[in-house]
């Protein structure tokens, strides 16, 4: 029924038959696809860490909802362009090899017209995976992490940070020199404000405490402070045993965790690295390397299906072999390549979003240069 309503939709709109006969195609090989791969890949993945998952005493529940549950959807949705570009060889080569595309352009159907289903296909796939990957999996991420540094990788929580000093304001700098997460608690703390790189204002505390059941964010508890404050050429000194102050920041900015970029939404994400920049706080290659995957993943949707589509229409001598050979090739090609230029942002300083979109503009070349020397 809704398949149904969707073709009329599309018929309504200018859109012959054929066009909904294709775009079926190109929908179900692309699940059909996501399908097989994800059940191979859990096979793989669970008999890899069935001793380590078995071992650390996780329930059946947990291995199923808290991991594969959330395991499906971000291997489906990180892979999402890649299964489109091998569905689009498969299927397309298919129709090549029995003649299909040759007769539909022997009906006055020209090769840009044959790709508008394709491409509504790409846009559809596209916008599903900016959707789940901006906002609905970065919340299942967290549980899947979770799973995996308790069960799998036995990673320790960090429950301790030392000498920490960041902006927490426009010319506000924080220190503090030692602080225990678990009781939210810190000792060692300075607070200076700067005008024109002067200190105008000095607060100091021998115990920091942060406040967790305060009615908003960024309550703090300063324990045996001391305050100087310039007034003209006066120095006025304040001190006393206890004092609410309300500071800019919170636990969680002293800590950065394994994967934790994974578990944020794109305005979570843009969010931390705009505050983390203003504090002057350097590592900040994996979020911003993340950032820029969740806009790229999405284009390269319609650059692989440009490619696949160029490059599997026409009937060869060889066969389907061929066509899905070249595209198999240019599939690991793309994976391979998306790998090294990321590495090249986090380890060799390259900017994060040169690296992450640099694949999609040389496979945007090469698409052209495809649709370029296709028959029209």
């Amino acid at each position: 029924m809704l398949w149904r309503g969707w073709c009329k939709l599309m018929r309504a709109l200018g859109f012959k038959r054929l066009d909904g006969y294709i775009l079926k195609k190109f929908l179900t090989t692309y699940i059909f696809l996501i399908v097989i791969i994800i059940v191979i890949a859990i096979i793989f993945d669970f008999n890899e860490k069935i001793d380590k998952i078995t071992g650390t005493g996780a329930t059946w529940q947990e291995i199923v909802f808290d991991y594969y549950a959330n395991f499906v959807p971000y291997f489906a949705n990180m892979f999402s362009p890649l299964f489109v570009f091998i569905g689009v060889i498969f299927f397309t080569t298919n129709l090549a090899s029995h003649s299909e595309i040759i007769a539909m352009k022997s009906a006055g159907m020209s090769f840009r017209r044959l790709l508008v289903p394709y491409m509504i296909g790409a846009s559809m796939v596209a916008v599903l995976t900016f959707g789940l990957g901006g906002w609905v999996i970065p919340k299942g991420n967290v549980q899947r992490l979770a799973f995996e540094n308790k069960h799998i990788k036995k990673r320790q929580m960090v429950d301790v940070a030392e000498n920490v000093q960041m902006q927490v304001d426009t010319g506000v700098v924080a220190y503090i020199s030692f602080f225990d997460n678990r009781t939210k608690t810190g000792s060692g703390f300075s607070l200076d404000r700067l005008k024109e790189k002067k200190v105008v204002d000095h607060l100091t505390a021998e115990t920091i405490q942060y406040d967790t059941l305060a009615d908003h964010k960024y309550s703090w508890t300063l324990i045996n402070y001391k305050m100087l404050k310039q007034k003209g050429t006066r120095d006025i000194i304040t001190e006393g045993q206890k004092m609410d102050s309300t500071i800019i920041m919170e636990p969680k900015d002293f800590f950065y965790t394994y994967g934790q970029q994974e578990t944020m939404t794109i305005s979570e994400l843009n969010y931390f690295i705009d505050r983390q920049r203003l504090r002057g706080s350097a590592g900040l290659e994996n979020f911003e390397v993340e950032y820029h995957k969740r806009f790229a993943s999405p284009f390269a949707a319609f650059i692989l299906t440009l490619i696949g589509v160029s490059l599997s229409s026409q009937k060869r001598k060889g066969g389907m072999g061929a066509s899905i050979g070249i595209g198999l090739a240019l599939t690991f090609a793309y994976i391979l390549f998306q790998s090294v230029s990321s590495t090249f942002a986090i380890n060799a300083g390259w900017p994060p979003y040169l690296a992450v979109w640099l694949p999609n503009i040389i496979y945007f070349f090469i698409a052209a240069w495809y649709y370029k020397r296709t028959p029209q």
